[in-house]
């Protein structure tokens, strides 16, 4: 059964956490970007139809169907998701992913804390966000340096906490 009152509540409240996550990391502009596509029909009709509140409607879609149209839209369409960046490599003529800009790997950073405080609400802990990287490592195909940078940021709040974190974060322009 379609929620999309449930739906939209859910996505506008992570969007608005990730542009707070943003400001603290120094690329409000970033978050003031993020998801938008998640409002465009290809999404949110799929999004509304599959949402429990407990965690993403794409997973539910693609137990439905085998994949999920809106995932496939919404990686498509948005730079601070690794699965955006993979790129056919004439040396290996395979498709294999690519380094992320530092930009993105913030926004990635921004998007996954906020997330984890969205579906876990008052089970959350610093803690989360890490445990869902690191359980989900051996399956992803992600650029080894954007892999260990999130996973660095993350270690670190998991061990320091969020403001010491974002103030780390927001300091670095280059790698």
């Amino acid at each position: 059964m379609a929620n999309p009152i449930g739906h939209f509540k859910t996505i506008t409240k992570h969007r608005h956490a990730v542009i707070r996550h943003c400001f603290k990391a120094g690329i409000l502009h970033r978050g003031l970007l993020h998801d938008l596509s998640k409002y465009s029909p290809a999404e949110f009709i799929a999004g509304a139809k599959f949402y429990k509140g407990t965690r993403s409607p794409n997973e539910a879609e693609r137990e439905a169907f085998g994949y999920s149209k809106a995932w496939l839209h919404h990686k498509g369409r948005n730079r601070h998701h690794f699965e955006y960046w993979a790129d056919y490599n004439p040396q290996t003529k395979l498709v294999m992913p690519v380094e992320m800009p530092l930009v993105f790997v913030k926004e990635m950073f921004c998007d996954r804390v906020a997330a984890s405080k969205i579906y876990q609400g008052k089970n959350y802990s610093q803690n989360h966000p890490l445990e869902y990287f690191l359980r989900g490592k051996p399956n992803r195909s992600i650029h080894p340096k954007t892999s260990a940078l999130i996973e660095e940021w993350l270690t670190m709040l998991s061990e320091k906490g969020e403001k010491e974190t974002f103030s780390h974060i927001r300091k670095i322009k280059e790698l």
